[in-house]
């Protein structure tokens, strides 16, 4: 827990890592308030214009028997157990139910395609799965994994699969967790490199501790009276459970589950309003899509707080725009999968700086290095890189120790992001190494073009990359969702060029324009730039 001081610096000194001998994450986000008051709200369903409580008592109940039920079904400690649903109570009820049987969770993606859960599936040795029909009918697409025995289905039975109500119905209500440790595995988020098949993260039980002080950090001081937070990002991805659904459990603040097919701007707004939230992760990615939004406050009832915003580079076109629209600072963060929330802003306390990334988090050791793992000086561009040892950094990748060594420099872990950090100690992310393009000796990072481009009026969303050229290496080359309104033309191309050209320079302007009806995304909304790339 961060102390309530607010001045940085003696933030920073004042705080201290206390890491209990045993912790286990699902007591610790369920039981535990369950047995002040099981009563008390822990997540808000929400389905069409219903809103949903459902109890800390609600949750320890139904983990419990979930538990009993994968135990029955020869689920042991140190057995992965994959989750394959979209945002929802029963998320977080399998996530406790895993901890507390001392298993490993493996949270799966609600849009992964059948190749790429198939893959996980095998990859992981996963034992059982929980899932509904939707995961049913790409799982019956796939390769089976050897691996799997049971597949329990919130939609209820369903061939191989048994239904979750009835094998919960039939287990017993109490439940003894296992005493784990701090670095007894807990979860593994796979997460998708450069080059070679996604690895899998595996994260120890003190994961969830090590998230904490960024979480109050961008949150400023969360919890709060009145506090409830929510994300569009899917649950299964590390954003939505370490910087979202978990801390919420387990400071007490009521989390809001909705599910959406697709983001959709004015239904964000909308139950921003009337779900009352108070505090936003949103992505990128979505903030640019709720600028489409016009007078956001005028229409919409809204009582937000705090917004935080991590996952690629925000961009002072769209902090500004919060600033101005709905009368919010952005508070932006920084990490990856493997070692997350270590850099973040908190502008209550007024650290904050449009186009920066953050400050190290208090607790976590940041910098950038050179190759040689020297640190570098102030707005010297290298790698950032987190110091080891560190309670939110993981224990390795899934049976590939190789990778693992791999992303140390030392006891520097290595990010393959590209950055520097100003004389203040703001850090400003320039891109990924293999984002990065590199033009007639200039190295120009996607980012600061991007957000050139979202200042022109008829530009929605866009991506830069780099496109091969015998003249200079590689030129600039933009795919750009226009907004609406705006046609694509040579005219509309030549107009957002010289934008571009007479604000940023000559080197950085997009040589060649591709208007798109979407871009590629992630299932984290991170805009796949390899697959536009391909595209040449």
């Amino acid at each position: 827990m961060l102390p309530d001081i607010r001045d940085y610096e003696k933030l920073r000194r004042a705080f201290a890592w206390r890491i209990p001998q045993r912790f286990n994450i699902g007591t610790a986000v369920c039981d535990a308030w369950a047995a002040r008051d099981a009563g008390k709200t822990a997540i808000i369903e929400a389905s069409g214009d219903r809103l949903m409580p459902v109890s800390y008592g609600t949750l320890r109940e139904r983990s419990n028997r979930l538990a009993n039920a994968l135990r029955d079904r020869g689920v042991a400690a140190g057995d992965r157990v994959a989750i394959l649903l979209p945002q929802m109570s029963d998320v977080a009820v399998a996530h406790i139910a895993i901890y507390k049987l001392g298993a490993i969770a493996v949270p799966l993606a609600a849009l992964f395609g059948v190749d790429a859960i198939s893959y996980r599936l095998r990859d992981a040795g996963v034992k059982a799965l929980i899932t509904n029909d939707a995961g049913l009918k790409k799982l019956r697409q796939g390769e089976r994994s050897a691996t799997l025995e049971t597949i329990v289905s919130t939609d209820g039975d369903d061939g191989d699969a048994v239904g979750l109500t009835k094998v919960m119905a039939a287990a017993d209500v109490q439940f003894d967790a296992i005493d784990s440790g701090p670095d007894d595995p807990a979860v593994m988020v796979y997460t998708s490199g450069t080059t070679g098949p996604p690895k899998g993260a595996l994260h120890g039980h003190r994961v969830l501790l090590g998230h904490l002080p960024g979480v109050q950090f961008t949150h400023e001081f969360l919890p709060q009276p009145g506090d409830r937070l929510w994300t569009p990002a899917d649950w299964a991805w590390a954003g939505g459970l370490f910087n979202v659904m978990l801390p919420a459990l387990y400071f007490g603040v009521p989390v809001v589950a909705r599910k959406f097919e697709r983001f959709d701007a004015e239904a964000a707004f909308d139950l921003m309003a009337r779900a009352q939230i108070r505090n936003a992760f949103i992505p990128p990615t979505a903030l640019r899509m709720l600028r489409a939004v016009a007078e956001p406050r005028k229409r919409f009832a809204l009582n937000l707080r705090t917004i935080s915003s991590a996952g690629e580079a925000l961009g002072s076109e769209v902090y500004d725009w919060s600033r101005q629209e709905l009368g919010m600072t952005v508070n932006e963060f920084y990490g990856q999968t493997e070692c997350n929330y270590v850099l973040g802003s908190c502008a209550g306390i007024g650290i904050s700086r449009g186009g920066a990334i953050g400050v190290p988090v208090p607790g976590h050791r940041v910098a950038i290095i050179r190759d040689d793992g020297s640190e570098c000086a102030p707005d010297e561009h290298g790698q950032i890189a987190m110091l080891r040892p560190d309670p939110v950094m993981f224990l390795g990748y899934w049976n590939n120790p190789e990778a693992t060594q791999s992303k140390f420099l030392g006891d520097w872990m290595i990010t393959g992001d590209q950055g520097y950090a100003d004389a203040d100690g703001y850090f400003h992310f320039i891109g990924r190494d293999d984002d990065v393009i590199s033009s007639a000796g200039y190295r120009i990072g996607p980012g600061e073009i991007e957000d050139c481009l979202l200042r022109h009026p008829a530009v929605a969303i866009a991506a830069a990359v780099g496109k091969p050229d015998d003249l200079r290496g590689e030129i600039v080359k933009v795919f750009i969702v226009l907004r609406e309104g705006f046609s694509a033309s040579d005219e509309l191309a030549g107009d957002i060029q010289g934008f571009v050209r007479t604000r940023l320079s000559a080197h950085e302007y997009p040589r060649e324009i591709a208007f798109e009806s979407e871009l590629p995304m992630t299932t984290t909304g991170k805009i796949i730039r390899r697959l536009l790339r391909d595209r040449g």
